[in-house]
């Protein structure tokens, strides 16, 4: 398949690491890279635009990228297109990044409840003007989405929000085939991806949702006709599957079956980078904690050396518990793979009151709809 163009980024193969609160920070990104060989698109975690412009301490420390990250690209959650073109002119002007995606997808109650996330793009209005901004003031730099196919199966957004943002100059769009009704639960309906991309051929169209491995990957592409794939929690405890994806883009089959050894290994230095990046390895290995259970699954660990691991609080004592394993475990034949992360469905999406009485109608969310949040 033919390369995929983020304004002036060629993006080969056309993997894009989703941003995902807390997990994909500059260290994650690190490894995930490192595993594809610098290729592909990695994406910062979600930074909210008021916090930004704010200069927040820690939010300025999650824009900071790796020197050898090319092209740095950060995603924005913002619900006011004033402060969302503020903070697209502040990475612009200061050089903060290379690519900003915005973030119309996340699915957290306590961000819908204000009209933000997933909910948002139901106002068809609202959007236009947060999309108009973001690229007016984004100089240069190319501006891409990403969103659900709507906020329930009785209101779908996707195929409107995918006209404004071609109308409005966004460069590319990812699409998650949930709603957010939907949450994690369920399957991804890849057929939307194929709709949105007969809809909007004007720009790129990446699939994001229930891609596992790389045969996931080649399978969307072949479904749906999407320019990219997207990866969020495929990769939890598995940033290996980048190299896996590169391969079977660049039509090789060389995919990896880690032994317990080398996941242990992967491990140790994901809470290494960690302990770096946060300038304090016992903090490190704390952040680390997290993903314990994603790298271990599928692996004959027991219990007790899993809680350990998941308590631990130095290198030495992770070392410790990795000395009780056996290590020499192959990959696990079942159940290594599959859905890792969240997985749970929502029925009911909550939302400002009235919220869905008339798309058109010029709403306004309040400051208090940037709360931390997760992507979509």
């Amino acid at each position: 398949m033919s390369q995929l163009q983020i304004g002036p980024h060629a993006v080969e193969p056309p993997v894009v690491l989703a941003p995902m609160a807390g997990i994909t920070n500059a260290p994650f990104r690190t490894l995930c890279r490192e595993f594809s060989g610098g290729k592909g698109l990695f994406v910062s975690e979600m930074i909210t635009t008021r916090a930004l412009v704010e200069r927040n301490e820690k939010t300025m420390q999650l824009v900071h990228f790796d020197a050898s990250e090319k092209p740095r690209s950060i995603q924005l959650y913002g619900v006011d297109p004033v402060y969302t073109g503020r903070a697209a002119r502040m990475i612009a002007e200061e050089g903060l990044a290379d690519h900003i995606d915005l973030n119309f997808g996340c699915p957290v109650p306590k961000v819908t409840r204000k009209g933000g996330g997933s909910a948002l793009p139901y106002k068809r209005n609202l959007l236009r003007s947060i999309l108009r901004e973001a690229v007016a003031n984004a100089g240069d730099l190319p501006v891409t989405m990403k969103m659900r196919k709507g906020i329930n199966d009785d209101h779908l957004t996707y195929l409107d929000a995918g006209r404004i943002a071609v109308e409005e100059g966004v460069t590319a769009i990812a699409l998650h085939g949930r709603t957010a009704a939907q949450h994690y639960g369920g399957t991804a309906d890849w057929e939307s991806v194929a709709r949105l991309k007969e809809h909007v051929p004007e720009i790129p169209v990446l699939g994001n949702g229930d891609i596992w491995s790389a045969a996931d990957a080649l399978r969307m592409v072949a479904e749906t006709g999407c320019d990219g794939i997207v990866v969020g929690r495929g990769c939890l405890g598995r940033p290996w599957l980048f190299g896996d994806l590169v391969a079977a883009f660049e039509g090789r089959s060389a995919f990896a079956r880690p032994a317990l050894k080398e996941v242990a290994a992967v491990m140790r230095r994901h809470a290494e980078l960690l302990g770096e990046w946060l300038g304090d390895e016992a903090r490190g290995v704390i952040d680390f904690r997290k993903h314990v259970a994603w790298y271990l699954k599928g692996f004959s660990v027991g219990g007790d050396v899993r809680r350990r691991l998941a308590t631990a609080s130095s290198l030495t004592e992770m070392d410790e518990q990795f000395a009780l394993l056996d290590l020499d475990q192959p990959w696990p034949e079942q159940g290594a793979d599959g859905p890792r992360g969240r997985t749970a469905g929502r029925d009911k999406v909550v939302l400002p009151e009235g919220w869905l009485d008339d798309p058109y109608e010029c709403a306004a969310v309040g400051a208090d709809a940037e709360l931390d949040t997760s992507g979509g």
